[in-house]
């Protein structure tokens, strides 16, 4: 199957929630045999127009990601003369959907929109245009589901499909020292790691260890609360580590904590469900977070630093893991399984199939 991703920005360009998302599905595709590319702006030395890397190939139409105009104009010509199967957009920049959709019908496939959500969905006009010209809507999560509801999305054209992790990979992955409970995120101005630390200051009189993953602006400021709380002696910082390292830290933890105030999807706790840990989330307006643990009997869901110290003696009556096999319908296979019925679905209730 030939599809034809669209994207001014890629990952290449630009490392956010959403670049990342898109560069995932590539991957998967190009992994099982298919034929994709990517219409983008350049990002390669060189006059050349494509450029081919780990058998994705790129098509820049524009020079920079700036370039929205100059890239909206070329697409449609761009994306009929590929000749794909699946036209499948990022909702970000709505201009790009626009010219997307038109080259989808010029090609005469199907339109699939991939609408993350990371910065939330403002609800305009350009937005609520680009949300109707999709034959189909991927979201992350509930929460982003319901965002764009708001915006007047019916029921029947979205679908939630959730970032993919690598079960084997968590197998393979040898458990490091044990701790009570991991934090994992960068530390930023929304990474909230303060509840977690007034939490388990709570639980001073306990005996108990914590190790927090991630580096940022804010680590600094977490460390002196720490420090100020009087429980930086069983609190370490470990800094930005690689995703083995990450793995082999959940695989030793027995608690998860989830509490940032934004999160379209907790890729970083599903890695640490996955790898055996108990869920505890705090939860927020802006966040899915709680959507992973809700019915589940090790998942805990709270509203205070008071429940979430309770939520972590509470998970030490639970038995330690290094692995759960609930979570094998996140595996890769699974997923790319998910996007590849979409595709063939979109194409037979077209009759381009």
């Amino acid at each position: 199957m030939r599809v034809a991703f669209v994207s001014l920005a890629t990952v290449h360009h630009r490392d956010t929630e959403t670049n990342r998302r898109l560069q995932t599905i590539c991957e998967l595709l190009e992994e099982a045999g298919h034929d994709v590319h990517v219409f983008c702006a350049q990002f390669w030395d060189g006059e050349h127009d494509t450029f081919e890397r780990e058998d994705v190939t790129y098509h820049g139409l524009v020079g920079e990601p700036d370039a929205r105009s100059a890239f909206a104009l070329r697409l449609p010509t761009a994306l009929a003369g590929a000749k794909p199967d699946i036209v499948h957009a990022s909702a970000n920049p709505p201009g790009q959907v626009v010219a997307a959709s038109v080259g989808a019908t010029l090609a005469r496939a199907p339109m699939v929109l991939e609408w993350y959500g990371d910065g939330g969905v403002r609800n305009d006009r350009w937005r609520r245009w680009a949300a109707g010209r999709a034959d189909r809507i991927h979201v992350p999560s509930e929460l982003v589901a319901t965002w764009l509801r708001e915006l007047g999305v019916g029921e029947d054209a979205l679908e939630t499909v959730p970032n993919p992790i690598d079960l084997e990979r968590v197998r393979s992955v040898e458990p490091d020292d044990r701790v009570d409970v991991v934090y994992a995120r960068r530390l930023d101005e929304g990474a909230n790691l303060e509840s977690l630390l007034l939490g388990l200051a709570e639980l001073r009189d306990r005996d108990w260890s914590a190790t927090v993953v991630g580096d940022g602006p804010e680590r600094e400021r977490y460390e002196q609360l720490a420090s100020d709380l009087r429980i930086d002696d069983r609190i370490t910082f470990a800094g930005d580590c690689s995703l083995e390292e990450r793995i082999a830290a959940y695989r030793g933890a027995h608690v998860f904590a989830q509490t940032a105030e934004h999160c379209v999807f907790p890729t970083e706790m599903l890695w640490a469900l996955a790898s055996g840990c108990v869920g505890i989330v705090e939860y927020h307006a802006d966040s899915s977070a709680h959507e992973l643990v809700e019915g589940w009997d090790r998942g805990f869901r709270t509203t205070s630093e008071d429940e979430l110290a309770d939520a972590i003696v509470a998970a030490g009556d639970l038995e330690y893991r290094e692995y759960d096999d609930r979570f094998a319908a996140y595996d890769r296979s699974e997923i790319l399984d998910r996007y590849l019925v979409g595709y063939r679905t979109l194409q037979e209730s077209s009759g381009l199939f």
